[in-house]
This record gives structure tokens, sequence and C-alpha cells, in this order.
């Protein structure tokens, strides 16, 4: 174990940008409203001990049916699943536009309720605003299509109609960010929708839906309802209004919601947990792909379902890039998250540090070296270091599960055929990496690898363009780009006899 220097820079509660309290109301047809029970939800940062930064109404079921059923209405009713995708593509953009016009805004708000660094969120925040534009341009050009060779008296069209009402229910960890993969796609393609984020990270969420109604969305077709999963949650998945659910958390959760939504044959997409390997070749350029490496599992806190904590690292390149990672992991700077030169903040709540506490233990205890970390940093608020474990056996808690925290689990092999063994020997396939200078083994490699969004010589890095999504208990369906359309689409075969002729059936 390396002598830990990790630089832990002291949160300050003097900061002008958190002195007031935000107290945000829930979207519903248009309409800041409270609960009907008038309860709500305070939130303390995770950040700062004992500071209220947010509170949200508590909503109960009728508030979640209020919200459906404007959903519902909006879509049955109104103007916005007949506009033409021109009219949508222009309310798309200019959502867009506030969201990056409000960037500095949204990110202190995530800042103080998540836990993440002020550069770490403006970066989400342009992100999402891109998402929107993106969604906006090709809302415009959305296509079904014509079977012109059935014969001379028929001719076939395939209509894409939007799918109906869709439930979005959104993880605490990147609240705008995975709101702004789903939402722009799901209004893009006509649909209506209500959107649940967590109760720890409302905030951002809903100013986003404040924003797109400022910006001429019409009533009832961004409603956002704030609170538990029981019952918002849970009657968004079960409820016969809505069409389609969206679920993006942990695949226990994933199952539950799946299995509400399965009552009423209603179609999901779920993006859940992940145990990302990351392959690295001994001709791989080290420093870079450390870098990449620490900043895969180590940014966030590793509290990113994508990322990187399997390091799958050929033999010969082993004590290399273990050495590489630890003194980048000892330079890491943690601490306030407003601070302009701190790299990781905090994580989410006091039980998930402990949680994370408990995987390195078990990690200690079955026998894993730990090589750097593996303790918090303060009392304050909940910081953790970055760790890195090596000599782990596959069988371990910390090489099968999802700790969601900053643990990095090393291992070793020989032959490509044994990173790929050791890279799908996990019940997840969400992300990978493959880091070599040889592209065609790198190609080949990544064919092999059971994994749905993946990466060489790079870790982390998209577009809008491409389809993101799982596979195995990762979750199903595919979000952005064109796939995304796809998801919140149903398609209408339409056959049609040009010039009929009358031959009886019956004489």
């Amino acid at each position: 174990m390396s002598s830990q220097r990790t630089a832990f820079v002291e949160p300050r509660r003097e900061d002008a940008r958190f002195t007031q309290k935000r107290r945000y109301q829930m979207l519903i047809d248009g309409k800041s409203v409270e609960a009907e029970s008038g309860e709500t939800i305070t939130r303390e940062s995770p950040a700062y001990a004992d500071l209220v930064v947010s509170e949200i109404p508590r909503a109960t079921k009728g508030d979640a049916e209020r919200a459906i059923l404007a959903a519902r209405h909006a879509f049955d009713e109104g103007p916005w699943p007949r506009m033409s995708g021109s009219e949508r593509s222009r309310i798309l953009a200019r959502v867009g536009e506030a969201i990056y016009e409000h960037r500095e805004e949204l990110a202190v708000i995530e800042c103080l309720e998540v836990g993440k660094t002020i550069r770490q969120a403006r970066g989400e925040m342009g992100a999402s605003a891109e998402f929107w534009r993106y969604a906006a341009g090709h809302a415009q050009g959305l296509t079904g299509e014509t079977h012109n060779s059935l014969g001379d008296n028929a001719i076939g069209l395939m209509l894409r109609e939007p799918v109906g009402v869709v439930g979005i229910i959104t993880p605490w960890n990147f609240p705008l960010l995975i709101g702004s993969e789903r939402v722009p796609w799901a209004l893009g393609a006509g649909c209506t929708v209500v959107v649940k984020p967590s109760e720890f990270t409302s905030g951002s969420t809903i100013r986003m839906a404040e924003l797109a109604r400022d910006c001429g969305l019409p009533d009832g077709v961004f409603n956002v309802i704030t609170g538990y999963g029981d019952p918002v949650g849970q009657l968004l998945a079960e409820h016969p209004a809505t069409d389609f659910l969206s679920f993006t958390g942990s695949f226990r959760v994933g199952q539950i919601v799946g299995g509400l939504a399965a009552s009423n044959i209603k179609r999901v997409g779920l993006e859940l947990g992940g145990k990302g390997p990351q392959i690295i070749f001994a001709d791989s350029d080290l420093e870079a792909a450390s870098d990449a490496v620490a900043r895969s599992i180590f940014g966030v806190g590793g509290q990113a379902c994508i990322a990187g904590s399997r390091l799958i690292v050929e033999a010969p390149a082993r004590e290399e890039m273990l050495e590489r990672l630890t003194k980048i992991a000892d330079k890491v700077v943690i601490g306030d998250p407003l601070d302009e030169n701190v790299h990781v903040g905090s994580l989410i709540h006091r039980p998930h540090l402990e949680k994370v506490e408990s995987y390195v233990n078990a990690g200690r205890k079955a026998g894993a070296r730990l090589v750097t970390g593996g303790e918090r940093l303060s009392n304050v608020g909940n910081y953790y270091a970055p760790t890195i474990f090596d000599a782990v056996d596959t069988d371990m808690s910390i090489a099968r599960d999802e700790i969601f925290g900053p643990v990095l689990a090393t291992f070793s092999f020989e032959t490509p055929e044994q990173a790929v063994a050791l890279a799908n020997d996990t019940q997840y396939g969400l992300s990978a990496g493959i880091w070599s200078r040889d592209i065609t083994k790198a190609m080949r490699t990544i064919r092999q690898v059971r994994a749905g969004r993946t990466w060489i010589n790079s870790a982390g890095g998209g577009a809008p363009e491409m389809g993101i999504g799982g596979f195995k208990q990762s979750g199903i369906g595919r979000e952005m780009g064109h796939y995304g359309f796809d998801e919140y689409s149903t398609f209408k075969n339409v056959f049609m006899g040009l010039n009929p002729v009358s031959t009886p059936w019956v004489e």
C-alpha cells in the first residue's frame, strides 16, 4: 500500500452560491404546484455537513395520477403530437439554448445536491444542451417506410407514430444529463412525458422543465413529479395510461419496475448497472491509458454506471500500469466541490460511503492487495480516497458487484482470449474499453466483448449521434442517435389496394 498523499480541500460553507435554500415546485400540466399533502423532502448537501440546500414536494399517488392524466390528455387531445416536425424542432432547439444559457445555475444546483465538482457539472450542462440541439435537428426528418414492390394494385406504408405517454425515472448521479438523453428524443418523436427524478437530486430536472415551459412547450407535454419510488415511480410503471417506461438505476430496482410495467404489457427501456472492464494490452500508450482509466473510475467518485471498475492488463505491463495509476490517485485533489481546483467531490450520502467502505473491507479480508487508498478523508461530508486493489480473484465481491465508488480491481492476462474471458465474466454488459496501438487486435477484441457502449483508446467519449444501451443484465433498449427516436416510436402497417377487383369470395 502506498502512503496516502491525496490532497483534500476542506468544504467551505461561506460561499455565496448556497447561502439560501432553494424551494422547488413540481410541474404538472404546465403549472408549478405543491404536493396535495403539503409535505416536502429536504436535501442536505452530501459535501457540506448539516447544510440543507433544497426542498422539494413529496408527491402522493394522487399527484402522480394528476401528472399522468395531464400527459395523457396532452397526447390524446393536445397539439404536440399533431404538430409538424419542424414546429417541434424549433421548440426543442430553444430548450437546448435555454439550458446552455442557464448552465452555470444548473451546474451549481447539481454541484450542491449531487456533490460533484463544479467543473464536472458545467461540462455536463453543456453536453445536455447539445443533446437537445441534436434531437431538435433530427425531429424534423423522422421517417417511416414505403413498399412499392407489392404489385400494380397495392402499395405498403410503415407509418412512424409516437408511442404515447412516456414515464421516465432518472437516477441521482447525472439527473440533467440522463434526463437529456431521453426527454428530447421522446418529445421529438411526438410523445408526452412524466419525469420522476431522484428524491436526492430533483432540482436541475425541475428547472429544465420550467425552461422548456418558458420556451413554448405546450401544457402537459413535460411534467415533473418529485418524491419517492413508492408510490410515485411505482405508479408510473404500472398505470394503464402510460405507454412506455424508461428507467435508469440499479438492476434490483430495474427488475421491480420492469415487472410492474409487464402487468399491462407496457414497453420498457432499462439502463441498469455495470462492471466495466478496461483491457490494456502491453503495446498501449500506457501514459494515456492510465490517465483515462483513472478518470473513468475516480472521476465523480466512481458513481457512474459506465465507470471502468475492472482493470484487465497484459502481464508485462501490469506493474507499470499500477505504478502510473497509483501516482495519479495520490495526486487527485478531493474536497469542496465548488473549488475550481478540486478534481473529485463527495459521494452521494453517508449510507453510500459506508457501503463503499464495506466493499473495501471485504476485499482486504478476501486477500486482495490494497495498493493505495482505502479510507475516508474527512468527517465533514462523504469523501473517499481513490482506491486500487491488485491480486483480485474473480469470485471476490469487489470483482463481481457494482460498488459505485472509486474502487478499481486489477487482473492480469497472458493472451487476448484470457482478456476477453475475464471481461465477459460478469452479469453486466454496459461498457468496456480496449487499449492497444494495434488497431486490428483492438477491433478483434472489442467484437468479442459483450457490452453495449465501448471505446478503443478512449474512455467515456461519445456523441449524441451514437446510440447507447446495455447487454445482459445491464438493460434493454437504446437511447440517443436515431435509435432513440425508434425507442419512443411505434410503427403502423398500412396496406392499400390501389385498384380493388371485385371477386366474390362466395358465389
